[in-house]
């Protein structure tokens, strides 16, 4: 490790960054969770691209959710 670069622990946060990382988990965790969810339950007709790709997609931080979301859900009238 280099000389400058500090390891940062939980303790060496304050109150206010401990806050903020725990928020950040939940929400990042919750969007997984229901991001997968929602891959589950969906037909796959209704799904752009395969359920496997999205699920590890889903996987990746905020971005996976989000795309999904976004991206890999078609309208129940738009599935071939």
């Amino acid at each position: 490790m280099s000389p400058w670069k500090r390891r940062v622990t939980w303790s060496s946060l304050t109150a206010s960054q401990r806050g903020a990382l725990v928020v950040m988990a939940a929400v990042q965790v919750g969007l997984a969770v229901a991001a997968w969810a929602d891959l589950a339950k969906r037909d796959p007709r209704e799904i752009r691209g395969s359920r496997t790709t999205w699920a590890a997609a889903i996987a990746v931080n905020f971005i996976g959710p989000i795309a999904y979301f976004r991206w890999a859900r078609r309208a129940p009238a738009q599935a071939r």
